[in-house]
């Protein structure tokens, strides 16, 4: 049996907890920048119909007395993290899936806990009790169907599907509902005449595979109930296969002075990140999305793998050289991929040389120095000249966070 623990409106729930004034009002939390949009929303605020992604304008032409809560990360990873440590207790198995939702593998914990219902029932209560939230939980034969069970009965619910009920669970179930499928792929089925999970069991196999590829079969399973995928827990997770960091800027830009600004930045992080999980990357992916939305990717593949802070802001600039801006641009982001754990335990680009003999080692202790001392006071303590004084940006949590290694920061 698979469970599936959501916590309800995280990011509204915990600032309603850290402030009683904004208990049973209307809220949304945001990033700190002027033109930011909505992470979470209140479920006092979802009633009039704001949702994630909604911009400001947007929330309060729905809510006009609407909340806006601009976003403390350090508290919701801390929360988080306690939750984390409430689940554990009950099985070892436990996989973080983001920052408000984890799947664990009860199936080996059963006889010291109860039935699945009492021991998702014990859970809701220690996270209450130590943290004054509540969540939704779901119970199944696997992953798939315990994030359906969780999902049907918001907020504060507890399903159990146990595998007997699960056919008759899905048959008239509209095959959106199912972890995986979106509004694409759910028109596309509809287009086939595929509209509820039962239909789409019963469609044939040969045919999906035929429209959809490999990803045919795993949706034939998928409308029987069948999802093979176990629960990951800490420390067994594929290695990281990139590091990246992206922003949505304060207002749209088009000089270059001022994007490579946000570059140097971005590599910074990515550098950081990469050098505290000694882990090293050799492409370097530029990513631009412009005022109209489009979105830009390129990447530059480097001679060496490579942490190196500025190595990464070079093949970043390369990139940018090489095009002409279309419009102004909203959001950069920077990516280090191709990556393989560094063996040296030192930062910068191990065998390789930069431009003058000798300034490896030299620049490497620098960085070095500064990650020491941005993790003891925290991010940009010490930082480039370039980037002094700059105005933080907002920085959201990505949905791949995880409570530990490379992907928490």
């Amino acid at each position: 049996m698979i469970m599936h623990v959501d916590m309800n409106a995280f990011f509204a729930s915990v600032e309603q907890r850290a402030n009683p004034a904004l208990r049973g009002r209307p809220i949304a939390v945001t990033g700190s920048a002027g033109r930011t949009v909505i992470t979470t929303a209140s479920y006092e605020a979802r009633a009039f119909g704001v949702k994630t992604g909604m911009n400001r304008y947007e929330a309060k032409k729905l809510c006009p007395e609407i909340i806006f809560v601009v976003g403390d990360n350090r508290k919701y990873v801390d929360t988080s993290i306690r939750i984390i440590e409430i689940i554990k207790q009950y099985s070892p198995m436990v996989e973080v899936y983001s920052i408000d939702e984890a799947f664990v593998d009860i199936s080996g914990t059963r006889a010291l806990f109860g039935t699945p219902y009492d021991m998702g029932a014990s859970i809701k209560r220690g996270i209450k009790e130590a943290t004054g939230l509540v969540c939704s939980v779901g119970v199944g034969p696997n992953k798939l169907i315990a994030k359906l069970a969780g999902e049907m009965e918001k907020p504060d619910g507890l399903v159990v599907i146990e595998e007997s009920e699960v056919e008759s669970v899905l048959k008239e179930l509209p095959v959106k509902e199912l972890w995986g499928i979106g509004s694409k792929l759910t028109k596309h089925l509809a287009e086939m005449g595929v509209r509820t999970c039962g239909e789409l069991a019963a469609f044939p196999v040969r045919e999906l595979k035929r429209r959809f590829g490999i990803v045919g079969e795993k949706l034939s399973l998928m409308g029987r109930g069948i999802y093979e995928g176990a629960v990951v827990p800490e420390g067994r997770e594929a290695r990281a296969k990139s590091v990246g960091h992206s922003t949505t800027l304060p207002h749209d830009i088009s000089d270059l002075v001022s994007i490579k600004r946000y570059l140097l930045k971005l590599s910074e992080m990515v550098g950081t990140r990469s050098r505290r999980h000694a882990l090293k990357g050799r492409k370097v992916t530029l990513t631009l999305r412009y005022s109209d939305f489009y979105t830009f990717t390129r990447q530059n593949t480097l001679s060496c793998h490579t942490n190196d802070t500025h190595i990464v802001y070079k093949a970043a600039q390369r990139i940018l050289s090489s095009i002409q801006l279309r419009s102004p641009v909203r959001l950069i982001g920077v990516t280090l991929s191709d990556m393989r754990e560094d063996e040296t335990g030192r930062a910068g680009t191990g065998a390789c040389q930069m431009e003058l003999f000798g300034e490896s080692d030299r620049f490497g202790a620098l960085l070095e120095a500064m990650d020491s001392i941005n993790r003891e006071y925290g991010r940009f303590t010490l930082t480039w000249g370039s980037l002094f004084m700059e105005n933080e940006a907002s920085w959201v949590i990505a949905p791949s966070w995880r409570p530990s290694g490379v992907r928490r920061y």
